[in-house]
Formats: structure tokens, sequence, C-alpha cells
């Protein structure tokens, strides 16, 4: 069963711009379109904020950390990432 699923977000865009099942689809189609940007796992039917507390990740230190405005913009530097320029992955 799935349990992850990689997002792309495009260097300076909004939104995210691609969803993908694997990180070897994600990197054929930012390699065919040379993208800049970052690919990012997340897992499925759970908030990164829940994902992060339940995994250790993240403690809550202050009463602002458990409010919406910061859970809605919360993203966790734990998650496998990597960054890309031109469609190459920087390693």
């Amino acid at each position: 069963m799935l349990d992850t699923i990689w997002i792309f977000h495009g260097e300076g865009g909004r939104f995210s711009s691609g969803v993908f099942t694997s990180i070897e689809k994600a990197e054929i189609w930012i390699d065919k379109h040379k993208l800049s940007g970052v690919l990012t796992a997340y897992p499925i039917d759970e908030g990164v904020y829940d994902w992060a507390l339940f995994n250790d990740f993240f403690s809550v230190k202050k009463q602002a950390q458990m409010e919406p405005n910061f859970i809605q913009q919360f993203t966790s530097a734990s998650q496998e990432h990597y960054h890309y320029e031109n469609g190459t992955r920087d390693d």
C-alpha cells in the first residue's frame, strides 16, 4: 500500500505543479521539462504537522504552535526532499 507521495514545487511557484507515486516518475518529468524546484515526500492521509509530532521530528514549545495559522503553514525539514536546477538533482 502506498503511504507516501512526491510533490514537486517549482521555483517561484505559489502552488505545487506535480504529484507522483514514485520519485522515479517525478524525476523523469522534472528532467523532461528541465525544471527547478523542490521534490518532497508527503505522508498520505495525514497532515505533516501530525506526522512530525508522531515521529518526534517536532515538539510544541509555544501555544502559537498549536494554532491553525501555524499548522496550515507547517512543513518539516525531516521530510525527504531533493532540490533540482534545470532538471538536475543537486546532491
